[in-house]
């Protein structure tokens, strides 16, 4: 049995490399995804995001090109055209979703989001 590290990070590619096909229609990537959906969920200043996205690193480049879109208004909130662009991206998301749990019980899921949970929790107290 590979280690959970190994399995980690192979997920982690397979993620990045499935969602960039998934995003490939509107030429996103999954940080734009990340900022869109983030604002479209509440966040509205710069700060409110980058602290939201803090894990992922810098989103300055997706925020001003969202916002060079059209997408975003001056004020953080989705434009008229940024909702439609969520609400047709989130369609792909939801059908990526269902392929990469395709298979997994619920319970199945949940017990994998508690376990790696606890696992960051313990390295984090390390």
């Amino acid at each position: 049995m590979k280690p959970l590290g190994w399995w980690l990070r192979h997920v982690h590619e397979l993620l990045e490399s499935s969602m960039a096909q998934a995003f490939e229609a509107e030429s996103l990537t999954r940080r734009h995804w990340q900022v869109l959906n983030t604002i479209a969920h509440g966040a509205r200043t710069p700060e409110d995001l980058s602290a939201a996205l803090a894990p992922f690193g810098s989103i300055t480049a997706q925020l001003a090109d969202l916002r060079a879109r059209g997408w975003v208004t001056e004020d953080g909130a989705l434009s008229d055209a940024g909702r439609a662009a969520h609400a047709r991206v989130e369609k792909r998301v939801e059908v990526f979703r269902t392929t990469v749990t395709n298979g997994v019980s619920d319970d199945d899921y949940h017990t994998t989001i508690q376990t790696l949970q606890r696992c960051a929790a313990n390295l984090e107290a390390a």
